[in-house]
């Protein structure tokens, strides 16, 4: 009964009219309890706590949330003091505060080689995922659409203990043999923002905002013909294991996503029973202590079940990927071969290359149109109007005229209302410097197009010139729909907006791991919502095309679900193993993939260790294998407290042991990299442990290749592996050297390189990445 006490002492102190938590000053806080400490009486945590707060006689602090599966505790508004006061006491191991996420916004089975009809591939070896249950954390679905209908599935697996959540949109029959949960959390979006305004979002998992559709799809959607949005992408949609069973688990409102919402998320569906769960939602980089996505994705992936989440889209930029947590598998974004063109043809005979999926009536064949800029419009203040921002516009001076936008600050649709709003007829969207030539195609609702960065400034060159000119000739132009263009070469490419590497918390770990189609991906889209996302876009269609890695993400987990119904021993560090070491870094011309955003070739700081390859790593050969027991001494060589390893784990570790072992490098993941200060030492050298699994032939052999990075010396011990049996262990060493290059303060040089185990049949390969860092 002791704690019983005590706890009703530190919520007495939480609502004491000296620290009330109802202030204006509190915020969301997430508190992680030892779970041990529940007095007997108490059959469950959960009643635990609410006993605890029923028994108090002034109001306190209202609990939003508790957890028992992935993590243990609650979740509360609290002042910074209140928060402050229970880190002294005894059975509160930390307090956690929250952070508001942001989502990360057919033919890409075919792209990847998924094809229904191989009697020998990974669908059919998988039965399509059948028996495996994709957790979606997102804003929801929309489950009437065709890609979530149960036809021809079988019973709902025995293991799900999941729901659906009835409530006056979202009927219990909502959910079928498909769509197996459904469910909401609300209580830390409500806790910030008040009651949410049900006349915009569904107080329900219905999806308002699209997002949620539309991953979940790409995941495990149904095979759908005819697909396509506004008459673009015809042809069949599926998606990357269309007979899983999908759960939604709505944690994204109209204000963003909350901690303590996706951390019940996680709980949840962790205690559901999901198999594979995918996040497609991201936000500043923190200690994993501090990092809720990254405690719940542990408490997943130590129940045996795989985390994938989307990389940012923060690129091109470097140290911009976000979700790094070394037990996530973290998605970065490629293209595919299809694009739809809509050029700018001008006044003076130019084409500019741009891109569209625009649908509605079109501009008049051979007709030449007035052309301003939004920013040299006179009586503007140049920025607003350069970006085309509300109230920005004169309609005197765009009536009548193709507007040109710079990219940035509101949303590309959005420009294209404001355009149309104040009478313009087109609009031309004009990439910045930092976005480069990177090109998204919108459902735009007027007629618009998108041209890089170079394009604009060609744009904006002729509008210039031809305004100075003393002739009477206006500025003129008009955009080209081409419709849907299949066979793009070359194709993957780095997406532009794919945020990239090096890992901000961990440089040690390579992030992204891989990267996977999230360029203009078809798949479904709600009803009561525009294909452009704009209020007033009355257009209804039942698919849309969106970008992101948001859709790589989803791409990956069905993968996922796939290699895991395959093989159902497979641990989510072997599933990640085989998609990392059999992924490829050429496109379909044979060359090594491109930068799209400065059409030079990418380096695997923006795909990690390359593209997905779902048929090879159906059967990678080697697995680099990992524990739960090998990730704490992971975060015991990055220096994490006792305390900080018990808030991600639930575990208390021994750091002596794992500090004497090895350094944070040493962790077995499937790719390498090491981070050298140049601290006047002419030669410096590491070694990295790695242990291979065999999941190939029983009787193999297999011998090392090494391309070293540039000005490196690379030596792997033994030079050849001899396995007996499916299943063995054998171990090697990779011992690297490298000399002294002269930097400038602050700056580094990274060189990069490969190591490759051969059997002959399969190629397991590993990239390797050396930093050379100058201090400051």
């Amino acid at each position: 009964m002791a704690f019983f006490f005590f706890y009703f002492f530190f919520l007495l102190t939480l609502s004491s009219p000296s620290s009330s938590s109802s202030s204006s000053n509190s915020l969301t806080y997430i508190v992680h309890v030892d779970h041990e400490a529940k007095p007997s009486i108490f059959p469950t945590h959960r009643h635990w706590y609410t006993s605890s707060l029923a028994s108090l006689t002034s109001s306190p602090p209202s609990i939003i949330h508790t957890y028992d599966t992935v993590f243990h505790g609650f979740s509360a508004r609290l002042t910074s003091q209140d928060a402050s006061h229970l880190l002294d006491h005894p059975h509160v191991i930390s307090v956690i505060p929250e952070q508001v996420r942001h989502l990360h916004t057919t033919r890409s089975p075919e792209f990847l080689g998924l094809r229904s009809t191989d009697k020998a591939g990974l669908l059919e070896e998988s039965d399509f995922g059948s028996d495996l249950v994709i957790g979606v954390i997102d804003t929801g679905i929309w489950p009437e659409r065709p890609s979530f209908d149960d036809r021809g599935l079988g019973p709902v697996p025995l293991k799900w203990k999941g729901q659906c959540i009835a409530s006056q949109d979202f009927p219990e029959s909502a959910c079928n043999r498909k769509l197996v949960g459904a469910r909401f959390f609300c209580g830390g979006y409500e806790a910030t923002n008040g009651k949410m305004n049900e006349t915009t979002e569904f107080r329900s998992p219905r999806d308002s905002d699209g997002h949620g559709t539309h991953t979940a799809s790409i995941s495990a959607g149904r095979y759908v013909f005819p697909a396509s949005t506004l008459g673009y992408a015809r042809g069949v949609a599926a998606g990357m294991a269309p007979k899983a069973r999908l759960a939604a688990y709505k944690v994204c409102w109209n204000s963003g996503c909350y901690d303590s919402d996706i951390l019940a998320a996680f709980d949840t569906a962790v205690a559901d029973g999901v198999d594979v769960i995918s996040l497609s939602v991201g936000g500043v980089v923190v200690p994993y202590y501090l990092d809720a996505i990254a405690i719940g994705a542990f408490g997943a992936i130590d129940r045996g079940i795989f985390v994938s989440a989307s990389a940012g889209n923060g690129g091109p930029g470097a140290l911009t990927v976000t979700n790094v947590a070394p037990w996530m598998t973290t998605v970065g974004a490629g293209t595919i071969d299809r694009d739809f063109p809509a050029n700018v043809k001008l006044g003076n005979g130019k084409m500019i290359a741009g891109v569209s999926v625009y649908g509605g009536p079109g501009l008049n064949p051979g007709r030449m149109y007035p052309l301003v800029y939004g920013g040299s419009l006179i009586g503007g203040d140049g920025y607003s109007s350069s970006l085309c921002l509300e109230g920005s516009l004169d309609p005197n001076l765009v009536k009548g005229k193709i507007v040109l936008c710079d990219r940035g600050i509101n949303s590309r649709a959005t420009k294209g209302e404001i355009v149309r709003k104040n009478g313009g007829l087109g609009m031309i969207i004009a990439n910045g410097v930092f976005d480069g030539e990177g090109l998204v195609a919108d459902c735009h609702v007027l007629p618009a197009t998108s041209v890089g960065a170079s394009g604009g400034d060609e744009i904006r060159r002729y509008i210039s010139e031809s305004s100075k000119a003393r002739s009477s000739k206006h500025p003129t132009a008009t955009i080209v729909f081409k419709g849907t263009r299949l066979g793009i070469r070359p194709a993957p490419v780095v997406a532009s907006f794919s945020a990239r590497g090096p890992n901000p918390e961990t440089p040690e770990i390579l992030k992204p791991d891989v990267i996977a189609p999230g360029l203009n991906i078809l798949a479904a889209w709600p009803d009561r919502i525009g294909p452009s996302g704009v209020p007033s876009d009355n257009r209804r269609t039942e698919f849309n095309i969106l970008s992101g890695t948001s859709m790589a993400c989803p791409h990956v987990s069905g993968l996922a679900a796939l290699l895991k119904a395959a093989h159902p021993d497979w641990s989510p560090a072997a599933i990640r193993s085989a998609l990392m070491t059999t992924a490829y870094r050429v496109d379909n011309r044979g060359d090594p993939m491109m930068d799209e955003s400065t059409g030079n070739t990418s380096s695997v700081m923006d795909y990690g260790s390359g593209h997905v390859h779902p048929t090879k790593a159906m059967d990678p050969g080697l697995v680099y294998d990992i524990t739960p027991y090998d990730y704490i001494n992971f975060l015991c060589n990055s220096n994490y407290t006792g305390t900080n390893i018990v808030t991600i784990t639930r575990r208390q570790a021994d750091c002596d042991g794992a500090r004497r072992a090895g350094h944070v490098g040493n962790l077995n993941y499937p790719s390498f990299s090491v981070v050298f200060q140049q601290y006047g030492e002419s030669k410096m050298s590491t070694h990295f442990i790695r242990t291979v699994t065999n999941v190939g032939d029983p009787d193999s052999v297999y011998e090392i290749k090494i391309r070293p990075p540039r000005g490196t010396t690379v030596t792997v011990e033994p030079e050849k592996l001899s396995f007996r049996r499916v299943g063995q262990k054998l171990s090697f060493v990779v011992r690297v050297k490298t000399t002294e290059v002269k930097l400038s303060p602050g700056a580094t040089n990274v060189q990069t390189g490969h190591i490759i185990w051969s059997d002959g049949k399969r190629n397991v390969t590993s990239p390797l990445v050396v930093t050379l860092q100058q201090p400051l």
